[in-house]
Parts: structure tokens; C-alpha cells; sequence
């Protein structure tokens, strides 16, 4: 495994893959601390090293109503907590270059979006901040083409740089997952994550709502997993279908626990 740039990540020297799982957005404190909670017990009993994710808010949206926040501060706020009272790394996705300070203040990782990888200003703003970078694969991106990206935040003169795959467009409203990227990427000398979720996403439906195919989360994974992914992006939540944001295409947290033991026995097999 590529070393892994963070130095507070639990069980940094373990064997298995790392996590980086959480709800799409942080929907409110309780839920948030409960779902945190659960995944932290999972991933302690099974030596998983675990970065808890969560949007502070979310900017791309379908539709102009779509939920996008409970409030900047509020949601980072929360992320800090998670922080502090697991003691585990937390992860929040950025989408200009001025949140990058604001967010880094709250956050250990910060998270560029795949539409926005290509934003040179937005890409120095993050890696001046000394956080660690998770930059998300443009659905419109060859994995080849990631390079720029890790160099445009090396040359800021930050190499704590990770890439994560999220599959790339097919037709106006499908996504698929090209595996040959996964080592591509780790070509450049970062860690690479297979994000399970978003890659199952049916993006650009009529209803103004973006759909998903969760039952296929357990086949990404396993082959992120045989192919040699460093980690894996899960977004999951205790009741998918009243989610407010990306409910369609999320993990119920209640089968998080099976999916990582069976996850865990690949990685054996293939190490």
C-alpha cells in the first residue's frame, strides 16, 4: 500500500484498505454522531484505518429546492466534534477557493468535487492550506489525465495528495467504472480510493432527482478491492430512502459491517 498522508489515521499501520465513509451531508448532529458512532465500532474491530466523511453542504444540485445545508458553520462544526469525540480524521468536500481556509479550520482532509478538478484556483487554495487534498476524478476524465491535478497541489507545495475514482460518464444519465484507472493513478505515487457510491449514481433524471443502483455497491467495491484500491468512498446512512441528499444511491449502514468482513477477506487473498 501507497503510505497514507495523514498522520492521525487510526491503525495507519494495518494491512486492510482504508474507509472513508459517512452521510452524503451532515443532516444534523444527532444523526451525524450516531452514524460516526456505528462506523467507528465497525472499523475498530476490524482494524479498518477510517476517515469519517461528510458534505458541510452541498453545491451541485438538480434542482434549485434540493436540500443543500443546515449551515456552514453548523455542519463543520459537527465534523470537528466527530473529530474530537472518535478521534478519527474527518473528510468535507470544498467548491471555491475560498472555502478552503474556512473549511481546513474544522476538517483534517479536504475534498475537491469531480466537476470542479480541473479548477487550478481551487486545487492551490486547498494544498496551501497543509490538509491533506482528496481530488474526485471528473466523470469526463481519463485517469491519465489526474496527473495535472496532483501536480498542480504538489507544485503548491503540498504532497499530501489522494485521488478518487467515481466512474466516468456513459450516455446522458449512466455511469461505468474503468479499473484500469485505479493503477494508472496510483502511478502518479498517491494513495487511491474507489468511491462505491457515486459511481452507481444515474445522474440527470426527469424528475430532477439523481438516481442509483446501491444493490451494486458490494460488486465496485469487491473489484476496487481485487484490483488493488488503497481505500474505498461509502456513503451510508440508517435510512437511505428519507436521506436528504443522494439517498437513491447510498449504502444502509446496517450492511456496512458485512460488506467490509468480505471486503477484508479479498484483500488478503490478493496482497
Amino acid at each position: 500500500m501507497i503510505n497514507f498522508p495523514l498522520e492521525n489515521l487510526k491503525h495507519i499501520q494495518s494491512d486492510n484498505f482504508f474507509l472513508m465513509a459517512g452521510p452524503c451531508a451532515i443532516e444534523g448532529e444527532e444523526i451525524a454522531m450516531r452514524i460516526a458512532e456505528k462506523i467507528v465500532t465497525i472499523t475498530d474491530k476490524l482494524e479498518i484505518p477510517y476517515i469519517f466523511k461528510g458534505s458541510y453542504r452541498k453545491a451541485n444540485r438538480s434542482k434549485g429546492s434540493s436540500f443543500a445545508g443546515i449551515g456552514d458553520e453548523k455542519a463543520l462544526k459537527i465534523l470537528e466534534k466527530i473529530g474530537k469525540t472518535f478521534g478519527v480524521p474527518t473528510v468535507t468536500d470544498i467548491h471555491a477557493h475560498e472555502e478552503a481556509a474556512m473549511a481546513a479550520a474544522y476538517v483534517d482532509v479536504l475534498q475537491i468535487p469531480a466537476f470542479l478538478c480541473r479548477q487550478t484556483d481551487l486545487l492551490v487554495a486547498a494544498a496551501k492550506t497543509n490538509k491533506v487534498v482528496n481530488v474526485k476524478k471528473g466523470q469526463f476524465l481519463s485517469a491519465g489525465s489526474m496527473k495535472f491535478a496532483v501536480e498542480k497541489i504538489i507544485e503548491a507545495g503540498n504532497d499530501r495528495v489522494i485521488l478518487t475514482d467515481r466512474g466516468n460518464t456513459f450516455g446522458y444519465q449512466d455511469l461505468i467504472v474503468d479499473y484500469r484507472g485505479l493503477p494508472e493513478m496510483q502511478g502518479f505515487g498517491v494513495p487511491v480510493v474507489m468511491d462505491c457510491t457515486h459511481s452507481l449514481q444515474q445522474p440527470n433524471q426527469s424528475s430532477g432527482v439523481t438516481g442509483g443502483k446501491p444493490e451494486l455497491i458490494g460488486t465496485i467495491a469487491k473489484a476496487a478491492i481485487a484490483v488493488g484500491a488503497d481505500g474505498l468512498f461509502i456513503e451510508t446512512h440508517p435510512d437511505p430512502a428519507n436521506a436528504k441528499s443522494d439517498g437513491a444511491n447510498m449504502l444502509h449502514l446496517d450492511l456496512l459491517e458485512e460488506l467490509l468482513v468480505k471486503l477484508i477477506r479479498i484483500r488478503k487473498a490478493v496482497i
